[in-house]
C-alpha cells in the first residue's frame, strides 16, 4: 500500500524506535512532535490570525505550555498573547456583579472551566487521537507495519491504553485478537524486564550486593517513570537521556 502523508509521521515514530530503542514509546515521540510543532506555531504567524487570537483568549494555557512557551524567549509574543487573554477574562469579571441571585456565580464557572482548558493541549488532543487512529489502521492494513509493531521496545502505559482501546473501537474481533497477542506480549515482557532491573537497582544499596555489576538497572527509576507516566514534554529534536 502506498505511503499517505497522515502515515508518514506515525511510520517515522515507529521506525526510530526501532532502530535505536532509547527513544522509548513510539507514541511520545509523536506527542511531543506535535507539541513542539504547536508552540512554534502558536508563537509564530498564527499569533497573529484573529480566528486564533479569540480561540486563545477563551482558552487560556495550562501551567506546563505556559512554561514552555516562555522559556523559547519570545517575550514579545508572549506579552500579546497574555494582553488579550487578560482583557477578555478582565472583561467577563464585569458581568453580571449586580446579580442578587448568585453573585459572581457566572465568573465563578469560567474562571473554573478555565483552569482545565488550554489551546495547546486541545489543539494536540485531536491531532493526536488522529495518529491514534492511523496506527491501528496501519495495524490492520500493512504487514510491514505489524512487523514494526513488534520490534518496538515497549509502549507507555497511557499510549499502550490508548492503543489498545482504538484496535477495540476498529477492528473486529478476529483482528484484535491478534493485535492484542502481539502488544500486551510486548508489554508484559518490557514489564518483566523493568521490574527486575528496579529490583536490582534496590538491591544495590544492600551492603551484601556492593561487589555484584549493575548489569542494566542503573537508569532504571528513570525508565520506570517514563514507562508508567510517558516521556512527554521534551524537544524530539535533542537526544533523548
Amino acid at each position: 500500500m502506498p505511503e499517505k502523508i497522515y502515515t508518514i509521521p506515525v511510520n517515522e515514530a515507529f521506525e526510530a524506535s526501532c532502530s535505536d530503542a532509547s527513544c522509548g514509546c513510539p507514541f511520545c515521540t509523536l506527542y511531543n512532535t506535535l507539541e513542539e510543532n504547536e508552540l512554534d506555531r502558536i508563537l509564530g504567524a498564527a499569533m497573529m490570525e484573529p480566528d486564533v487570537r479569540i480561540e486563545t483568549n477563551a482558552q487560556g494555557f495550562c501551567d506546563t505550555h505556559f512554561k514552555m512557551m516562555f522559556v523559547r524567549k519570545n517575550r514579545l509574543g508572549m506579552g500579546l498573547i497574555l494582553e488579550s487573554h487578560l482583557a477578555e477574562i478582565a472583561q467577563g469579571q464585569k458581568k453580571k456583579l449586580l446579580s442578587l441571585k448568585a453573585p459572581g456565580a457566572e465568573q465563578e464557572a469560567k474562571l473554573a472551566a478555565l483552569e482545565n482548558s488550554c489551546y495547546v493541549c486541545g489543539r494536540i488532543a485531536f491531532a493526536f487521537g488522529k495518529m491514534m487512529d492511523t496506527a491501528a489502521y496501519l495495524w490492520e492494513n500493512e504487514k510491514e507495519f505489524r512487523d514494526k509493531c513488534a520490534a518496538q521496545p515497549y509502549f507507555c502505559l497511557p499510549h499502550y491504553r490508548a492503543f489498545v482501546a482504538q484496535a477495540r473501537r476498529s477492528m473486529n474481533k478476529k483482528t484484535f485478537s491478534a493485535f492484542w497477542e502481539q502488544v500486551s506480549g510486548i508489554e508484559n515482557a518490557y514489564l518483566e524486564k523493568l521490574g527486575g532491573d528496579v529490583s536490582w537497582f534496590c538491591k544495590k544499596f544492600d551492603y551484601r550486593y556492593d561487589e555484584e555489576p549493575w548489569y542494566d538497572s542503573r537508569d532504571a527509576v528513570e525508565r520506570a517513570m517514563k514507562f508508567l507516566s510517558g516521556d512527554l514534554h521534551k524537544d524530539p529534536k535533542k537526544v533523548q537521556s
